[in-house]
């Protein structure tokens, strides 16, 4: 039986409890599978099953294997921290520097980092946006003299600042697509999601959840505060998914969600 996802917009991710493949996997689509679920349930992008699968568009079919890959490679952007791709892929911070050799949060544009699904497993299931290092401002690379000290503060502050969360309150969350009527598909703080299925945003009341917070809601994962709506009024949030059977499905549940730091 034919099936088709809409990739109207985004990811960044996901949470609760799931199972990722310690090797590389084949998984068999079933009769209401979509891509983008099975990119919720292996933590990657929908871009990244199409390449690995050699996929021209999102149509997948009910007795259709595709290949999941042990690895995933991420190309830093301008703007981008260690911080937010850890978020995004719900490892620690610690990890990415150990899978890439890296002595220091800085990271620089077009470099490629290596992330690890095997470790998600162990990790993602527990995970917790405490666990989380917060963002630590780029510094110029210390001199080899100061260089041992240097890694041993940032150590310390990593440990001191994995505390992460400003604030848990318990939100009425609904769902909406980038094609939803009457939406613009652009967000209140410019991102399009059109342009970019893999985000992971919600709206807010900024009174409540200011525009740009980081956040964590039960049930979505990690997200970040980028879109307003007219009915979107005090400890209510909308949750981007990207398509539509998928955020029909969601419905309006009562969920926990945490500001973090």
């Amino acid at each position: 039986m034919k099936k088709s996802i809409l990739s109207l917009a985004a990811a960044a991710a996901i949470s609760g409890a799931f199972t990722i493949p310690v090797q590389a996997e084949d998984v068999n689509v079933k009769d209401g599978d979509t891509l983008w679920g099975i990119s919720q349930t292996y933590k990657v992008s929908i871009e990244d099953i199409k390449d690995w699968n050699h996929l021209s568009s999102d149509t997948i079919y009910s007795g259709e294997t595709l290949h999941i890959s042990q690895e995933k490679h991420y190309k830093v952007k301008s703007g981008d921290t260690l911080w937010e791709i850890a978020g995004k892929y719900h490892v620690s911070v610690n990890d990415l520097k150990s899978w890439n050799g890296l002595n220091s949060d800085t990271i620089h544009p077009k470099q490629e980092l290596v992330i690890k699904p095997a470790t998600y497993k162990d990790e993602a299931a527990s995970v917790k946006p405490e666990q989380l290092a917060a963002p630590t401002e780029q510094a110029k690379p210390a001199a080899p003299a100061e260089k041992a000290e240097k890694e041993k503060t940032v150590s310390n502050s990593e440990s001191t600042n994995q505390s992460g969360i400003e604030k848990e309150i318990t939100v009425r969350a609904t769902a909406y697509t980038a094609d939803c009527q009457g939406c613009s598909g652009t967000t209140a703080t410019g991102i399009d999601l059109k342009a970019n299925p893999n985000a992971k945003v919600i709206s807010v009341d900024p009174s409540v959840i200011p525009l740009g917070s980081k956040v964590y809601v039960e049930g979505y994962g990690y997200a970040t505060a980028a879109d307003t709506g007219s009915a979107i009024k005090g400890n209510k949030v909308d949750i981007f998914i990207p398509n539509e059977q998928d955020a029909i499905n969601w419905g309006v549940k009562n969920v926990k969600l945490q500001i973090l730091n």
